[in-house]
């Protein structure tokens, strides 16, 4: 090709490649500004010391309870040395339901509130209509709940019902429906707590009574740095060993560090419209857990 002819080739096809050169720059350019805006946009939350994104919490949470199901009450007793039976015992002390209470207890799981609820009615009121839906968003969960009633006095008195629901969009439950609302050592594994708490104000009667049973914070620092070492070195390993699962008991540990304080989940729960009796709280074994009430009035 001629000098001549070369450099008419060159300046037509110059110009042409910066304009593909521009697009391509143009388009790595919005390209990177929309993943940065989807970025910045995606809500995230804490699943144990991990940050997920908001959407893939219930699904890990899940997971988590899908693999302990079996062993859930095994692991409880092995965890707190059986204290948790206490703590138990004393949330059902402090509901102190009248005859024919109706209760709605949230993360249900394996019927441990329910059946304490039912054997209180029976026990101190001689009533029988008293009556309970338990609520779980895991259904490996409610099917231990299911086991245990089936061998229970209240097997066929029509005391019970089960239902697979998230405690966030309690669909199912009416507005204003129910006249206690429990949910123990659950609520912290719930991607938006205040929504939970909403609910429960949605779904009960005026007059009712909002309760929760919960993990919180030690104050005392040589009982708060032994606790320290037996959740973080002793439960994992107790996961491992009698359940065959460190991680999920790794995350069962991390997700109480990562929840409220005392005060302010009082304070929540007073935000969702609830009136509170003193400080809103009873702390259990030194502030290990903690029971908080609330009343729609």
């Amino acid at each position: 090709m001629s000098r001549v002819g070369l450099r008419t080739c060159q300046q037509i096809t110059r110009p042409w490649s910066n304009r593909v050169l521009a697009q391509k720059a143009l388009f790595s350019s919005s390209h990177r500004c929309l993943d940065q805006s989807n970025n910045a946009s995606r809500k995230t939350t804490h699943f144990g010391f991990r940050d997920v994104a908001e959407e893939e919490k219930e699904s890990l949470v899940h997971q988590v309870f899908a693999n302990v199901a079996g062993k859930y009450d095994v692991m409880n007793d092995a965890m707190s040395l059986g204290v948790h039976r206490v703590w138990k015992d004393q949330f059902i002390r402090a509901m102190a339901p009248s005859p024919g209470t109706k209760l709605l207890d949230v993360a249900g799981g394996t019927g441990d509130i329910a059946l304490r609820f039912l054997d209180y009615c029976r026990n101190i009121h001689h009533d029988s209509s008293a009556s309970v839906t338990m609520v779980d968003i895991n259904p490996h969960m409610l099917e231990e709940g299911k086991k245990r009633f089936q061998t229970s006095p209240y097997a066929h008195t029509g005391q019970t019902d089960f239902l697979v629901q998230n405690a966030e969009q309690l669909v199912d439950i009416p507005d204003e429906s129910v006249d206690v609302y429990t949910i123990a050592f659950g609520i912290r594994n719930c991607t938006h707590v205040d929504r939970v708490v909403k609910e429960a104000y949605r779904v009960l009667k005026p007059g009712g009574r909002f309760m929760c049973l919960e993990f919180s914070k030690v104050d005392n620092p040589v009982i708060g740095k032994i606790y320290d070492i037996y959740s973080f070195d002793v439960i994992p390993a107790l996961g491992q060993v009698i359940a065959n699962d460190r991680d999920s008991y790794q995350y069962l540990v991390e997700s109480i560090r990562k929840f409220y304080s005392q005060e302010d989940f009082a304070q929540l729960i007073r935000d969702q419209g609830f009136k509170t009796i003193g400080s809103g709280y009873e702390d259990l074994t030194f502030g290990v857990a903690a029971i908080h009430s609330g009343f729609k009035i």
